[in-house]
């Protein structure tokens, strides 16, 4: 692993210096370059799978099968120099399978926790939507506050700590719908898509390497990648773009074609992303632009369609779009 020197920022009520900016910038697009050796084609989603993990934020992948949701996840643990787990997500899971569970110990005479999968860095929730939702409300405490509690006990898990989970869309016979307040967990949520010729062409090139026998070098240290997470949280937000982040959310909830818009956490977490987008490009300073990079993938999944515009065939990325349109950002960025 190549050493990256950690710019840990001293004052968490200063802005972010150039020198930090610049450094931040650097080694983003390193770990973004790093997975696109795995993942041909597919820069914009990678930027985003590393803007949630840099804002704590967690990653919901829904897209059809052999497109190589897997894999990110598997690159981008092996970037960050981690831990890591899998967890298959099948009908017959239980909650202690995802978050572990106590044992008595004869021996002692106690109770001893184990430990499960959620005990890592990233954790890849695959197939999230075919275990029962019993199974799947195990991730919500852990989701959110960054700990399990067991019989009354609470562990934390380690940090940085991020979820990517996986759903195939278009295989629905067996599964089971991910609820509204488990969707409003995940930070971003995105697809990946098909490849184009030229990258399915290169991915066609090394057909004899598997993806299983694929392994990218780590770039940075978790203690490395705690120090991008307080950087990120120097960036300045000036008053006019939390006005407009705020106007956003606000016309999520009053759109006609909406019966429930996004929540105060969408919010956050679209200001928080805005924030490490913007660190991403060099910057100290968030533009309207970043919101509005950020606005879909962020705020879609977290609104519920009227059952008639459903019908009719309206979907929520496309009333954030007209939203977008119709709410006007701020024209200028007051001095830091």
């Amino acid at each position: 692993m190549t050493a990256t020197r950690a710019m840990t920022p001293t004052n968490t009520t200063a802005s972010m210096t150039d020198e930090q900016a610049a450094w931040f910038a650097g080694v983003f697009d390193r770990l973004v370059g790093n997975v696109e050796e795995v993942l041909l084609g597919k820069s914009h989603v990678v930027r985003l799978a590393f803007t949630t993990l840099l804002s704590q934020g967690h990653l919901l992948l829904e897209d059809a099968p052999g497109t190589g949701k897997t894999s990110l996840a598997r690159a981008i643990a092996q970037t960050v120099d981690g831990t890591s787990n899998r967890i298959q997500f099948t009908p017959d899971l239980l909650p202690g399978d995802v978050t572990g569970m106590s044992m008595y110990d004869q021996r002692q005479g106690t109770f001893t926790f184990h430990p499960g999968p959620v005990f890592s860095n990233v954790l890849l929730a695959d197939e999230i939507n075919r275990a029962s939702p019993k199974t799947q409300s195990a991730l919500l405490e852990v989701m959110e506050e960054a700990r399990v509690t067991v019989d009354g006990v609470t562990h934390a898990v380690p940090s940085p700590f991020l979820t990517i989970a996986t759903q195939n869309p278009v295989e629905q016979a067996g599964t089971y719908r991910l609820p509204e307040a488990q969707l409003d967990r995940f930070m971003v949520k995105t697809s990946l898509g098909y490849p184009d010729q030229v990258s399915t062409r290169r991915i066609l090139e090394g057909v004899r390497i598997t993806a299983h026998d694929r392994v990218v070098p780590s770039v940075l240290t978790v203690t490395n990648l705690r120090s991008m997470i307080g950087v990120a949280k120097l960036v300045h937000t000036d008053p006019s773009v939390l006005d407009y982040v705020a106007r956003l959310v606000e016309a999520t909830r009053a759109a006609e074609e909406i019966t429930l818009g996004a929540s105060i956490r969408g919010a956050l977490a679209l200001l928080r992303a805005s924030m490490t987008w913007a660190a991403s490009q060099g910057r100290g300073y968030v533009l309207p632009d970043d919101v509005k990079t950020l606005a879909e993938p962020i705020l879609a999944h977290r609104l519920i369609l009227d059952a008639e515009a459903e019908f009719d065939g309206v979907t929520a990325s496309a009333v954030v779009g007209r939203i977008l349109l119709d709410v006007v950002p701020p024209a200028e960025r007051s001095a830091v």
